[in-house]
């Protein structure tokens, strides 16, 4: 058990009555071997002085956020109101203040008397709750009312917390192509266009989709899937619980001329009754639908499909298979309430426990994500002040925080992107398929 006696914060050893300053009690959280410099309003500071990234408690209330929900959820809280403040960072795209404050977040733990000290020096005021910021998204224990986690209602409420937004807010962020999953990187150099481009080309190629075929792509988003299938003969119906991604994408089908091929439902995928597609493409949807889903979603898809038709599921993934399903606080409250990750061997398992599907090929595309992110980053930094105007400075902040922290999680094997592909094989286990992939990687 750490006791901080060694600490070079004075008064930070359990017997001391001195009472603790701020950047003391920081200090005494997390060992006291700070890279980055720590200030606080009452004056105090600690840290290497020419540190190029630190931290600024600016205000009480980013004290009792920290208190009162230590770890991801109180950083957030406090971050987002704009209590607390990454220095040397541009709100846009904190990633480098980020990287090197997750080198000092290794919390002790520190003993009863040591956080009994701490107690003291802080004042009882501070762990008494305050509202969080108006970002936030009521617990999971407060969202029964939306009903039961991943039932339509609630699915919808969760997408729309999400995805709506704002369009002119995601125009910014995405760019042009409007597409928020990972891109695939045909190089190192390469554009975001040109790797959102090349990630629909990869999976139009893996579907071995070709003029005259039928897709459904569960889940489209703004239908970059969509258009680009469409814009290639192939004609498709997209479904998103996103009203705002629904009627953007039908305006943008519209405008290019594709309405007679391509088509945009606002809808749970759940709705969609047409089936005897050539194939199925889920870009980003299962991290929503629950682990415990997954045996009727894959079912759905293959019911979905003709005989050789092909599945194409892109998810983020954790690294293994043995943690906890749930999004962590942050990533729950903030970014994505009740999402759920599984590792890529259990995305498999279900797909083949169901029956009728081979799976035929799967990938990581981990390192892939991280340059998405990067350049999703970049793209909130040149529109900063519009997307203030916008949506909000809160909002602004917490998409800056939430992609670069996930940027580094992807850098850091926290999280992963998978590939799964997979055909529905004849009633005698066959397939037409080659014998080696077909596409181009």
């Amino acid at each position: 058990m750490t006791t901080f006696k060694d600490s070079s914060a004075p008064g930070i050893g359990e017997a001391s009555s001195h009472k603790l300053n701020l950047a003391e009690i920081f200090e005494a959280l997390v060992g006291g071997n700070l890279s980055i410099r720590i200030t606080a309003y009452d004056g105090s500071a600690a840290g290497p002085v020419d540190a190029p990234y630190g931290l600024n408690l600016k205000t009480p209330r980013g004290t009792t956020y920290l208190v009162t929900a230590p770890g991801d959820l109180g950083l957030a809280r406090a971050y987002v109101a704009g209590d607390l403040e990454l220095v040397g960072a541009h709100p846009g795209d904190p990633y480098e203040a980020l990287r090197a404050l997750a080198g000092d977040l290794e919390f002790h733990r520190p003993s009863p008397l040591t956080l009994a000290h701490v107690a003291r020096s802080l004042g009882l005021e501070h762990f008494k709750p305050i509202a969080p910021p108006p970002q936030e998204a009521v617990p999971r224990w407060r969202r029964f009312a939306e009903g039961l986690r991943h039932s339509k209602t609630r699915d919808a409420e969760a997408i729309h917390y999400h995805y709506d937004v704002s369009n002119t807010f995601y125009e910014w962020v995405l760019g042009p192509s409007m597409t928020y999953t990972c891109a695939v990187y045909p190089e190192l150099e390469a554009t975001l266009e040109a790797a959102q481009e090349n990630k629909y080309r990869l999976i139009y190629d893996k579907l071995r989709l070709k003029p005259g075929d039928r897709l459904l792509d569960i889940g489209c988003g703004w239908g970059g899937m969509v258009r680009y299938a469409a814009r290639r003969g192939v004609h498709v119906i997209g479904a998103t619980l996103s009203a705002e991604q629904a009627e953007w994408a039908q305006k943008a089908i519209a405008e290019e001329g594709l309405s007679d091929l391509a088509e945009v439902r606002h809808s749970d995928y759940r709705d969609v009754r047409e089936s005897n597609f050539d194939a199925v493409s889920s870009i980003g949807l299962t991290e929503h639908i629950g682990v415990h889903n997954y045996p009727a979603y894959f079912t759905f898809a293959r019911e979905k499909l003709r005989v050789g038709g092909m599945l194409l599921n892109h998810c983020i993934t954790r690294p293994d298979n043995a943690r906890k399903n749930k999004a962590g606080s942050f990533i729950d409250r903030y970014v994505f309430p009740d999402g759920e990750l599984t590792g890529s061997g259990k995305i498999i398992s279900k797909l083949q426990d169901i029956g009728g599907m081979e799976v035929v090929h799967e990938e990581n595309f981990r390192d892939h994500y991280a340059l998405t992110l990067r350049d999703w980053n970049k793209n909130l930094v040149e529109h900063w002040d519009e997307a203030v105007d916008e949506v909000g400075e809160g909002t602004a902040r917490l998409w800056g925080l939430y992609m670069a922290g996930c940027r580094i999680g992807f850098e850091r094997n926290i999280i992963q992107l998978h590939h799964v592909l997979a055909t529905k094989l004849d009633p005698k286990g066959g397939s037409d398929l080659p014998l080696r992939p077909w596409w181009d990687a």
